[in-house]
């Protein structure tokens, strides 16, 4: 891996002038995603050097198995084979052509550290790159929309995680810890990207988080807006996780029956997300005896110690609905 390091003070490389990225870490991240290799392996292997972010937790992001991802991050193939041109820092013509898995580290640094009890600074980390690809390459709505969408989620996060590191889900969130400044700056951006008129991924769920910072509490939260967000999205990005939340936002505008017929259609058995909105809306159904193995088999996939206890819990309790966008 000494290719991927930093060029040192003998090394006839650019000024610090003369380069277009003028942040080590963003432009080792910009080196690292080299046309040679796979989208996966650049991905995993740049998170792993960079981010801090551990196999299983790059492996949760993906969805797969942490031995798939293990694979994939030595992965022996060609593809992934170090290219007959050295790694080099791009040239600002390339920046573009790379922007997308660079995005793509980004905010699954910012996710790592949602979850990660191992390195709490991941989050201001992945928030001060998207500040400074936001300011680096101005006429990228989706750089601006990934710094939209990091702040919102920001905005939340003191609310959303409770002391032992489980979740508050979102019918129980304190809104009044919600940070209005961030919430304000990210609204702000989403404004300024809707102006360009050319509307990604990382903008339509900025667009999202921003209509839930809008509400004074979960029933007056816009449902429909949200839901037709979500039917965009869907058109330009159709995974089964963007149709996982639509189907929750459809659950909130016309009911668990309509969502839970939606959701009976993916194949996520591995994301435990999937298994925590099952065991929701059977719940909300009362089809109490489901909803509980729903939570067993949750509780098996949650990424911390606190979350399966706080699910297990759920699972023997009569406590109803559990939202937690």
């Amino acid at each position: 891996m000494a290719a991927l390091a930093p060029q040192s003070s003998d090394d006839q490389g650019p000024s610090e002038e003369a380069r277009p990225v003028n942040d080590d870490r963003l432009s080792l991240i910009f080196t690292c995603f080299h046309p040679a290799l796979s989208t996966e392996a650049q991905v995993a292997l740049t998170l792993r050097l960079l981010g801090g972010v551990t196999t299983k937790e790059v492996a949760r992001s993906f969805l797969v198995t942490e031995p798939t991802m293990a694979a994939v991050s030595h992965e022996p193939s060609a593809r992934s084979r170090p290219p007959a041109s050295p790694y080099r820092v791009p040239e600002e013509h390339e920046l573009p052509d790379r922007l997308r898995p660079v995005l793509a580290v980004v905010y699954l640094i910012y996710t790592a550290g949602q979850t990660s009890q191992a390195e709490p600074d991941l989050c201001a980390e992945a928030i001060r790159l998207a500040r400074i690809l936001a300011t680096l390459m101005p006429d990228e709505p989706e750089a601006a929309g990934l710094l939209a969408l990091l702040l919102l989620t920001e905005s939340r996060r003191a609310s959303r995680i409770r002391p032992d590191r489980s979740l508050v889900p979102l019918d129980e969130q304190d809104r009044s810890r919600w940070d209005r400044a961030l919430i304000s700056e990210g609204q702000s951006i989403v404004r300024r990207c809707l102006r360009h008129n050319k509307p990604g991924p990382y903008q339509l769920q900025a667009a999202i988080n921003a209509v839930h910072a809008d509400a004074a509490t979960l029933q007056d939260t816009d449902w429909s807006q949200i839901v037709a967000l979500y039917d965009h999205l869907l058109a330009i990005a159709p995974t089964p996780v963007v149709a996982l939340n639509r189907a929750v936002a459809i659950g909130e505008l016309r009911g668990a029956a309509a969502a839970l017929a939606l959701v009976d259609q993916l194949d996520l058995d591995n994301y435990h997300p999937f298994h925590a909105t099952c065991a929701d809306l059977l719940r909300r159904l009362g089809r109490d005896t489901e909803a509980a193995t729903a939570y067993e088999r949750v509780a098996t996939l949650a990424p911390t110690d606190a979350e399966r206890q706080f699910l297990s819990r759920r699972g023997r309790s009569r406590k109803p609905s559990t939202r937690t966008h």
